[in-house]
């Protein structure tokens, strides 16, 4: 199954940016591992794509079962996008929903309530810029691509 973190409870805050086409860069902090930068291939869906977003948790919990769980998380995420949206699913209420593929056939996902992300205004993006080219130049700047689908990962 895909790891949820703790029903999203071990997503303390981080930033997405789909700002450069097929490619998205970011960092988030999670419980027990901290925080950990993302390159991911793909694209948000159309309600996000081209943009950038924060997000902060206010359900987070410093949580001793996280560090059994998710404590031998990679570092980086490297890997695909399955799901960025603020309105994933046409059946529920939108709210963010946040879903990639690692390089090493990990699957993961976490949800947050409505209000809990943004779009990042242009007025505040500079301060996420460097941190985008950062993570993009330390890491070759093109993320691994998903595994292909004979290969399909076991959903942790």
């Amino acid at each position: 199954m895909a790891q949820k973190f703790g029903n999203g409870r071990w997503v303390k805050e981080g930033f997405l940016d789909n700002r450069m086409e097929g490619i998205v860069t970011g960092q988030i902090v999670f419980a027990a591992v901290g925080s950990i930068d993302f390159l991911l291939a793909g694209n948000f869906k159309p309600d996000l794509a081209g943009r950038l977003i924060r997000f902060r948790n206010a359900k987070f919990e410093e949580d001793d079962l996280a560090a059994q769980v998710i404590g031998d998380m990679e570092n980086p995420q490297l890997g695909s996008v399955n799901l960025i949206s603020f309105d994933p699913h046409p059946n529920l209420a939108p709210h963010p929903y946040i879903e990639w593929f690692s390089a090493g056939k990990q699957h993961y996902r976490f949800e947050l309530l409505p209000g809990e992300a943004w779009v990042v205004s242009e007025g505040d993006i500079d301060e996420l810029n460097q941190e985008s080219l950062r993570i993009r130049s330390s890491y070759g700047g093109r993320p691994a691509q998903r595994p292909p689908s004979e290969d399909e990962p076991e959903w942790m």
